[in-house]
């Protein structure tokens, strides 16, 4: 008897939270008309912050994925003084509000010395479309770097130092055995890096701002049309962030059995 009560909570639970759940996504698909999300995603404005979110996004997710791999693969295979506080500090910025590490970038990049440097060079970050794809490198790398680091942990070992005693130097090692053997997890990490560079709102509003056509990214698109009271132009931004994530879903569950996270 206690054990089928024991179930039937746990079970009851379950089933509500996950119906609220998806009566409130689905709330967003069918509610508004479908002409008017034609109509919004043909818009100038979505088809320029559609591009913009897809353009920032690849290249964000190229140099994320640089970075998921050195360093999940210094994580997985190097023990050093330091190892679990670099693990904590690469991990650190998931706990943070977006806010919260939107505005840390916003006093390292909008400050001396390091906004001297740049300014030397040319680069202009804070309130840029260049502060986008940083906000956006800063908020996903965490997350690959986690995907990555399990791929790399369920790797063995042996497998670089049976190709090492075969004649092959650490660098071919790891490019011709580690690295194809963790292809499963590094195309987790990048869908995993995509989604959050797509979905990242507040550290790119924080950073980059929410000018209207020139920093404007899907999340921004949403924040912007609600404030004014365009329900249609938000609904539409949120159904396409909704369809992108739930893409990446369904593409990170497929490759799962190749991660132990």
């Amino acid at each position: 008897m206690g054990n089928r009560i024991f179930k039937a909570g746990l079970a009851g639970i379950t089933v509500l939270f996950v119906g609220m759940l998806l009566w409130a996504m689905l709330s967003l698909i069918f509610m508004p008309r479908w002409a008017e999300v034609v109509g919004s995603t043909l818009s100038a404005e979505m088809l320029y912050s559609i591009r913009l979110s897809l353009t920032t996004s690849a290249i964000s997710v190229a140099v994320v994925m640089l970075l998921a791999v050195s360093i999940g693969y210094v994580l997985a295979r190097f023990r050093f003084p330091g190892h679990q506080l670099l693990r904590t500090v690469v991990d650190l910025p998931m706990a943070f509000p977006e806010l919260v590490l939107g505005l840390c970038l916003l006093l390292l990049f909008g400050h001396d010395p390091l906004a001297g440097w740049l300014k030397q060079l040319g680069i202009d970050v804070v309130f840029s479309k260049t502060g986008i794809a940083i906000a956006q490198i800063f908020t996903a790398a965490p997350y690959a770097t986690r995907v990555v680091y399990a791929a790399f942990r369920s790797i063995s070992p042996r497998y670089e130092m049976v190709a090492r005693s075969l004649g092959c130097g650490q660098w071919t090692a790891f490019w011709k055995v580690t690295l194809p053997m963790a292809r499963g997890g590094l195309f987790a990490g990048a869908v995993i890096a995509f989604a959050r560079c797509m979905g990242c709102f507040g550290t790119v509003l924080i950073l980059a701002g929410g000018t209207r056509m020139h920093t404007e990214t899907l999340p921004i698109t949403l924040y912007l049309n609600i404030s004014y009271g365009n329900l249609a132009m938000a609904m539409t931004s949120g159904i396409l962030l909704i369809l992108i994530s739930l893409a990446a879903i369904v593409t990170f569950e497929i490759l799962n059995d190749e991660v132990v996270l």
